[in-house]
This record gives C-alpha cells, sequence and structure tokens, in this order.
C-alpha cells in the first residue's frame, strides 16, 4: 500500500507560502558570520565577505540568496544621521485607543512620514509611537493631528533628551 501523500501542483503552490511564513529559518555558523560582516559594511562585495568568513565566494552567493529569500535580510540600506538631515528631535508617544479601534488607528499614524516605529504594548497604553520631527512647531502639529486621531483617547508625549544608543535589529546571542 502507498501511504503517501499525492498533491497537485496548484495545492503545493498553495501550502509554499504558509510554510515558509511559519518556518523559523535556524541560523548556522557562516549564515551568522556573514551578516555581522554586513553589519560592519552593507556595501562590502561577496568577494570580500568570503574572504573574511573563510569561505568560497560561491558559497556566499548562495547563503545571501537565502537569507534574502527567506526573509532574514529584508533590504540593504543607508543609515541616515538623523540631525543632520534636519531630525532636531525624537519622541517617544504613549497612546490610549478606544477599543476596537486599534488596527485602523495605528494604520493611520504609520503613515506619516515622521513615524518610525509604532508597537502594540503591555501595561498602561494600548501603543507607543516612535517619532521624529523638525521642531518644536513640527512637533506641536504632530501631536494636534497625528496624536488626536479620532479613535484616541489620551496620548503622553516624551520627548528624547539624548539618544544613549539606536540601532536596528541585531542577531540574537548564541548559546555558548
Amino acid at each position: 500500500m502507498d501511504f503517501r501523500l499525492k498533491f497537485t501542483k496548484t495545492e503545493v503552490e498553495k501550502l509554499i507560502p504558509a510554510l515558509i511564513t511559519t518556518h523559523h529559518m535556524a541560523l548556522d555558523k557562516t549564515d551568522c558570520a556573514i551578516i555581522e560582516v554586513l553589519f560592519e559594511d552593507a556595501r562590502i562585495s561577496q568577494r570580500q565577505i568570503a574572504t573574511k568568513v573563510g569561505v568560497a565566494q560561491g558559497t556566499i552567493t548562495n547563503r545571501l540568496r537565502r537569507l534574502e529569500n527567506e526573509g532574514i535580510i529584508t533590504g540593504y540600506t543607508p543609515i541616515l544621521d538623523a540631525e543632520s538631515v534636519g531630525w532636531g528631535m525624537t519622541v517617544m508617544t504613549g497612546l490610549c485607543i478606544e477599543k476596537g479601534r486599534v488596527i485602523d488607528v495605528q494604520k493611520q499614524i504609520s503613515s506619516d512620514l515622521r513615524v518610525f516605529g509604532v508597537y502594540d504594548i503591555t501595561g498602561d497604553w494600548d501603543s507607543m509611537v516612535l517619532a521624529r520631527v523638525k521642531d518644536r512647531k513640527d512637533l506641536d502639529d504632530l501631536t494636534k493631528t497625528v496624536f488626536t486621531l479620532n479613535g484616541i483617547t489620551r496620548s503622553y508625549t516624551h520627548v528624547v533628551l539624548n539618544t544613549v544608543k539606536e540601532r536596528g535589529v541585531h542577531l540574537p546571542p548564541h548559546d555558548q
């Protein structure tokens, strides 16, 4: 008796996205080394990565393609100095949002260019918003136009005085 599952090509194509999105890809030491090199310089050539990691250039090409296809590496972008490009202040704002309106309000807030982070959180607030503004006048505008959207019942804004550390996503530490 044949107990193997049989799927049509259409059924397999429908299953693949679900398998990819629920899959947590394990990164090995080579993957981690490649990512660490890219953190130092995302513009480095694949040949230079291969030299630093100690593997063949073809391995780097294949690994990068797989890391990109799996959604581990989602892009290569410049990191800008906020003040140098005109963002004079960073603010963190806690929001209380009417029940049933959180997703809609967060989508509206997310569309504002000044907003660079919107989070669902635990505690006294329903959402935390991170934003950059040019100056006090721009903060006043953000507060009166974005943080008073229909559905927001209360906001509490903190102005960042000094940024001690700000970094994107990094690899979690490996168990040794």
